[in-house]
């Protein structure tokens, strides 16, 4: 685990938790809205979250050459997540109360 300072790895962590906790957070608040939609916002989160724990898996095993697979799947999901943060938010504004423009 010393391809990274430790620095590096208290950045890496914190994000993996910060996104987690948003993702609980956006549940929540569409809860108290009484908005389901935002929970397919949270689930569209999770390929995101995926693609940050194939990083820090790679890391945590220095970089393996033998792990190099995980860099592809961490960009596919990438690419994944992205597309399903795009659909939720278009869901989003698709269902959106026409007073609130």
């Amino acid at each position: 685990m010393h391809a990274l300072s430790f620095h590096t790895w208290v950045i890496h962590i914190s994000s993996v938790l910060e996104w987690m906790l948003a993702m609980a957070a956006v549940v929540v608040w569409g809860e108290r809205r009484q908005e389901p939609e935002w929970r397919w916002l949270a689930l569209a989160m999770l390929p995101a979250l995926a693609s940050a724990m194939c990083a820090c898996t790679w890391h945590v095993f220095d970089n393996a050459p033998g792990l190099h697979w995980l860099v592809t799947v961490q960009a596919a999901l990438t690419l994944v997540g992205n597309c399903t943060l795009a659909l939720a938010a278009w869901n989003l504004f698709r269902r959106r109360p026409q007073a609130r423009l």
